[in-house]
C-alpha cells in the first residue's frame, strides 16, 4: 500500500507516519515544508519526503505524478492556529481552502480514496450559545453529530470564521465531487487532538500564539501565568493523539465501510472548561516532576480582544456524538483527560524540564 501524505510534517502526520511505516506493507510519500517533527523518520528506507510545500507549477507536477501512483491520500496540510484566523485571514483562507481544491480535484481525476483532515470548527457556535441564558438542557441544541448538526458562523466580519468557513467550503467540494465525479472520501472532523509534539511551545520553540494545551503549557515552563481567555468558561473535548490515529488509521483498514462518511472523532468523555485544564495542567506537572510549586502556578484572566485582537469571537461548547463513528469504525476511545494531559506535559518536561519555577507561589485566580 501506497500512502501520499501532504502535511506529513506535523503534529497528526508525525504520529501518523510512525503508525504506519511500522507495518511492512506500506510506503509513503509525504509532502511537507518542515521536518522538525519527524526527524526520527528521515532515514526511514520506505519514506520518500519531498521538503516543499504545493507551490508552483514543478512542484504541482511532481506531486500530481506521486498522487498518480498512490492508493489513498491522506491530506493533512492545513494552517489551524487560531491567533492567525482573524490576523491573517488571506492567508488563512488560502492555506485552507485554495491550497487545498488541487489536491480534491486530482484525487477525483486519478479516482483515489481521499482522507481529508477538516475541523470540528466547521460547527461554529451551537444553537444552545443565541438563546437567552445560554441553556444546555436540551442535547439537541448543543450535542455535535457528524450527519445532521447544522453549521452556525459568525458575522463575516468577525474573523475568526475565515477558518472554519474555508475548511467548510473544501468539505463541500469533496462532497460535490463525490455525486458528480465519484470521488470516493472520508472526512475527519478532529475534536481538540493533544499529545507529544503537538504545535510548539511559544517563547521556547517560537513566537506567536498557538493552541490552547501548548500555550498553557509553555507558559508553565517559561515561568509566565497561564492566560484564560475571557475567564476560561469555553468547553473543549478533549481527545488524545493515539485514540485519533486509531480512528485513522481504522478508515484505511475498513474501506468497505468507513469511506463515503464524514466523522467526529473525539472522546465525548473528555469534557473540561479551558479554567478546568489550566487547573489539570499545572497539577499534570506537579505529578511528572514531583514539583508541588506547581500547583500554585499563577493564572490570570485576559479579554479576547486584548489577546487575539480584532474580530475574534469563541465558540461556546463542543460535545461530540461518536456513536456513528463507534459503529463504521468498530473505534472506541479509551484515554481519560489525566492520561493525556500526564503525557503530553511528561514530553515537554523531560525537553525543557530545566526550566523550572523560579517565582515565589503566588494566588490563583479561581
Amino acid at each position: 500500500m501506497k500512502l501520499l501524505v501532504p502535511g506529513c510534517a506535523g503534529f497528526i502526520g508525525s504520529h501518523f507516519l510512525e503508525r504506519m511505516l511500522a507495518r511492512e506493507a506500506v510506503e509513503i510519500v509525504g509532502w511537507d515544508g518542515q521536518t522538525d517533527k519527524i526527524e526520527h523518520l528521515l532515514d526511514h528506507p520506505r519514506l520518500t519526503l519531498r521538503r516543499r510545500l504545493l507551490k508552483g507549477p514543478e512542484a504541482f507536477v511532481q506531486f500530481e505524478k506521486d498522487l498518480a501512483a498512490c492508493d489513498w491520500v491522506v491530506n493533512l496540510a492545513a494552517i489551524c492556529n487560531p491567533s492567525q484566523y482573524n490576523t491573517e485571514p488571506l492567508r488563512t483562507i488560502y492555506a485552507n481552502f485554495i491550497d487545498g481544491y488541487q489536491i480534491v480535484e486530482l484525487a477525483a481525476k486519478y479516482k483515489k480514496p481521499l482522507i481529508h483532515y477538516s475541523t470540528s470548527e466547521v460547527y461554529g457556535r451551537t444553537l444552545s450559545s443565541y438563546l437567552p441564558g445560554q441553556p444546555y438542557d436540551n442535547p439537541e441544541l448543543y450535542v455535535l453529530d457528524a450527519a445532521t448538526t447544522p453549521m452556525i458562523m459568525g458575522p463575516v466580519q468577525n474573523q475568526r470564521w475565515t477558518y472554519a468557513t474555508a475548511k467548510q467550503l473544501l468539505e463541500r467540494l469533496v462532497y460535490a465531487y463525490h455525486k458528480e465525479a465519484g470521488l470516493r472520501f472520508a472526512i475527519v472532523r478532529p475534536f481538540n487532538f493533544f499529545g507529544p509534539r503537538m504545535d510548539y511551545l511559544p517563547g521556547i520553540e517560537g513566537e506567536g500564539k498557538p493552541r490552547v494545551l501548548a500555550m498553557f503549557v509553555g507558559a508553565v515552563l517559561n515561568d509566565d501565568p497561564i492566560l484564560l481567555v475571557d475567564g476560561g468558561h469555553a468547553m473543549r473535548t478533549i481527545t488524545s493523539i493515539h485514540d485519533a490515529i486509531d480512528a485513522l488509521v481504522a478508515i484505511i483498514d475498513r474501506p468497505e465501510h468507513s469511506l463515503d462518511h464524514f466523522y467526529n472523532i473525539g472522546n465525548p468523555a473528555n469534557e473540561v472548561s479551558m479554567r478546568d485544564l489550566a487547573h489539570g495542567v499545572r497539577r499534570a506537572f506537579a505529578r511528572v516532576s514531583g514539583d508541588d510549586r506547581y500547583l500554585e502556578h499563577p493564572i490570570q484572566e485576559i479579554g479576547s480582544k486584548e489577546f487575539y485582537g480584532d474580530g475574534y469571537e469563541d465558540c461556546d461548547r463542543r460535545v461530540v456524538d461518536i456513536s456513528a463513528e463507534q459503529e463504521r469504525l468498530a473505534w472506541q476511545p479509551h484515554r481519560p483527560l489525566d492520561h493525556v494531559l500526564d503525557e503530553t506535559v511528561g514530553y515537554y518536561w523531560r525537553k525543557y524540564g530545566q526550566r523550572a519555577p523560579q517565582r515565589q507561589p503566588a494566588t490563583a485566580v479561581g
